[in-house]
């Protein structure tokens, strides 16, 4: 910006709605695309995402399709590479023990309901106990509606609520908390204390906004990063007085919604330890009474029998290759020997 520069600025955000979809069509064009996929469809499941992350969307889409032994790619792949590119590729091979997938199912089961519960909530995509990435025992995915680039207090207070639905299920069903609420507990941590400190969403401080809050670090310590404090004592125990607060009215509030769905939190999440994937229309139907829950013991055979239905398909259509290849190869005119190889072997 010095004199005799170029003083003009360009600004390269993340692409909105109608820019996903420009750049999904641009790199779905070596693609084959079955017949019923929506580009349109796919551009809102992905606010946020980059140019490259939709590139590699697309390229995962790909890939699957080839290994599913497909002539095109469809909407299922494209939405199985979103949920690789944004979550994780899936580790089945983690083994688990039953205590822990059913801590799972109903940890994740208590953030869909609560999803489910609270007005103006993005709507639940997929709940999944399979792991996922480095860390993810199981996920809730939301499919957002539209971008968002203004959130409100109601909704800033949906977010928590969402990420202590998780939590609250455990304690409801167990008895006790355990260690897999960590993350949404942090989410949820720093959604207040911005409310709090930065947006001057609280009643006791007023609208006032304290900048960047680095006042307290994890142990509990006061930082000060500019070498002296932005706010005095007072302030700070006020500020962490309103962010418990409000923690702990969103965490009242999905206790509410889990205790009043309690039959559903049993049902569902035994239901979910025995598909390990639920998909979220379906699961609006089994909240709304719409579709009743099926038996997770007649399910489980139903699953079982569908697996073997699918091994024993597999097996024959193997036969059937190997008979195949060997009837071809007899029907094939022997080939004569090489001509030194015939005869007797003579000096020179």
């Amino acid at each position: 910006l010095r004199p005799g520069r170029f003083d003009r600025q360009v600004v390269v955000d993340r692409p909105d709605l109608r820019g996903r979809e420009d750049i999904l069509k641009v790199h779905a064009r070596g693609v084959v695309l079955a017949p019923g996929v929506d580009l349109q469809v796919i551009a809102a499941r992905t606010p946020g995402f980059t140019g490259a992350d939709l590139a590699n969307v697309v390229n995962e889409a790909a890939l699957l399709a080839a290994r599913r032994e497909k002539d095109a790619v469809g909407m299922s792949e494209l939405e199985e590479a979103i949920d690789r590119v944004s979550v994780g590729l899936e580790r089945k091979s983690r083994v688990m023990s039953d205590r822990e997938r059913e801590i799972t199912a109903v940890h994740e089961m208590g953030h869909a309901l609560v999803a489910l519960d609270v007005p103006d909530a993005d709507p639940v995509h997929r709940v999944t106990i399979i792991p996922r990435g480095m860390a993810a025992l199981g996920v809730t995915m939301l499919r957002p509606l539209e971008d968002r680039y203004i959130s409100t207090e109601p909704q800033l207070r949906n977010m928590m609520a969402f990420a202590m639905g998780g939590r609250a299920a455990e304690e409801v069903r167990f008895g006790q908390a355990s260690s897999g609420a960590h993350n949404d507990l942090e989410n949820a941590t720093r959604v207040a204390r911005m409310m709090v400190a930065e947006l001057g969403m609280s009643d006791k401080l007023g609208p006032v906004s304290f900048g960047r809050d680095g006042m307290r670090g994890a142990d509990g310590q006061i930082l000060f990063p500019s070498g002296r404090p932005d706010v005095s004592e007072e302030t700070a125990r006020l500020i962490d007085e309103e962010v418990a607060r409000i923690l702990k009215e969103e965490f009242d509030r999905a206790l509410g919604i889990i205790q009043n769905r309690k039959d559903l939190l049993e049902g569902l999440s035994r239901l979910l330890m025995v598909r390990e994937t639920l998909e979220g229309d379906e699961l609006r139907q089994f909240v709304e009474g719409s579709k009743p829950i099926p038996d997770p013991d007649a399910e489980r055979k139903r699953l079982e029998a569908e697996h073997a239905a699918r091994e024993r398909k597999t097996k024959e259509a193997e036969e059937r290759s190997v008979k195949a290849r060997a009837e071809t190869a007899e029907q094939l005119e022997p080939i004569p020997p090489p001509p030194h190889t015939t005869g007797e072997l003579r000096p020179r």
